[in-house]
């Protein structure tokens, strides 16, 4: 690969990657029912209201799902994976496959959003525990409803919530089992987002 298509992969992927994490918090906001006041909050829906809101017209929401975040999730992944496989192989792949390839990629991008937060809200509850920054907020906010139904089996013991550390290895699961079906199916996960 000559330099000039590794800054040109660089700069897709990166702003890809920056732009679809907007996308994907933006539907983890909603389906967590966040604060859509705090200021990070109004930053991600001020980035996706231009495509989101003309979507919206046209995908309806399912049993309180964003169905149209979903959707310019998958669409927005598989145009940035169609560009990195144009520039560099100068070709345009299949779009189901590459649709395809999306899913999976957007869903590990997803378990890999969760997986810093994590850590983020672990730090933050050595560091910062009682603190009300906006972002550790919003944070919290994201995350709680992945840790509720782990909370409701393993409830908080001697002051240490344990529920992170089971949600972390189940979406560490997840994204073994999802990896594991990207590449019995040939997913190219150097093309995916986030890889």
């Amino acid at each position: 690969m000559s330099t000039i298509i590794s800054i040109v992969h660089f700069l897709i992927n990166t702003l890809g990657s920056l732009y679809l994490l907007a996308i994907c918090l933006r539907f983890l906001m909603q389906l967590a029912r966040a604060d859509f006041y705090n200021p990070l909050s109004q930053l991600i829906v001020k980035l996706t209201n231009p495509i989101l809101l003309p979507l919206r017209k046209v995908i309806p929401g399912l049993w309180g799902v964003d169905m149209a975040s979903v959707v310019f999730a998958l669409l927005f992944h598989a145009l940035i994976v169609e560009l990195l496989i144009l520039v560099e192989h100068g070709v345009l792949y299949m779009p189901f496959s590459v649709l395809f390839w999306a899913l999976i990629g957007t869903l590990l991008f997803v378990s890999h959003i969760y997986l810093i937060l994590f850590f983020v809200v672990m730090i933050a509850s050595f560091v910062a525990p009682y603190s009300q920054n906006p972002v550790l907020v919003l944070i919290y906010q994201i995350v709680e409803p992945l840790l509720a139904p782990f909370r409701k089996i393993i409830p908080p013991t001697g002051g240490f919530d344990f529920s992170m550390l089971f949600a972390g290895l189940a979406l560490m699961v997840v994204r073994i089992a999802l990896q594991g079906v990207a590449s019995s199916t040939g997913v190219p996960l150097g093309m995916l987002l986030g890889f």
